[in-house]
């Protein structure tokens, strides 16, 4: 991890998720804002090609947020270097190959929970208590549309973004006055994940350095007022 005196005096945002599609758009956007970016992917290659891009004074681990001992070696180092997130954005998420629910195997179904609600649990663990002791900082949980609808085939990951909603809703009223815990849902943009399941249909939409633009500041607008909201990019 990059030595700098100064990294405490800036905003330090921890993203999970980080080395692809909307949480590394999101990465190198808040670089270019000032942010300090300290992010999590599990891929060797895209970690170091990341961090390779961001440069000096930002850090991508390597680990799977599923794993909550990862987490908490990784967020004990990240606090005790940078102090706590000032925004933590939950990014990391999975999808289930389309198909109706009674033929996802439960390997597939337990790894998508694994990921997209256990990973953020673990997440929140190990880095909202140091938030908390400064009664500061804004949780952004990534939901989806499908957090708050349903459609055929996709059922794990609606299963799994319900509960990010309602996970964030509970959190949200566990924080003190000065916190904040959204619900995040970023629209349709076109990723890795929406072509899984859309195909060709996916280009019809923004890419995520496009989304980026808007949703950077639409983000660094969240404050203690909107906790508790079920919010979506526009």
């Amino acid at each position: 991890m990059a030595n700098n005196s100064n990294n405490k005096t800036k905003l330090v945002a921890v993203i999970s998720g980080t080395t692809s599609g909307l949480g590394k758009a999101i990465a190198l956007g808040l670089a270019e804002r000032g942010w300090t970016i300290v992010g999590f992917g599990k891929t060797k290659s895209k970690v170091k090609a990341l961090s390779d891009e961001l440069g000096e004074n930002h850090y991508i681990f390597q680990a799977n947020v599923s794993c909550d001992e990862s987490i908490a070696v990784a967020a004990k180092q990240i606090i005790n270097q940078f102090g706590p997130p000032h925004l933590l954005m939950n990014n990391a998420a999975i999808m289930n190959n389309p198909a109706p629910l009674w033929e996802v195997s439960a390997k597939e179904f337990d790894e998508m929970s694994a990921v997209n609600i256990n990973g953020v649990a673990n997440m929140i663990r190990h880095f909202v208590p140091s938030m908390i002791q400064d009664c500061n900082g804004i949780i952004v949980n990534l939901s989806s549309g499908w957090g708050r609808s349903t459609s055929p085939n996709v059922a794990p990951y609606c299963t799994t973004k319900w509960a990010i909603e309602g996970m964030s809703g509970a959190l949200a009223q566990e924080l003190p006055t000065g916190m904040a815990c959204v619900a995040l849902n970023p629209g349709i943009i076109n990723t890795e994940m929406l072509r899984k399941c859309w195909a060709e249909g996916a280009s019809a939409y923004q890419n995520p350095t496009e989304w980026a633009k808007i949703a950077i500041p639409f983000i660094e607008r969240i404050n203690s007022n909107d906790n508790g909201r079920q919010m979506t990019v526009t």
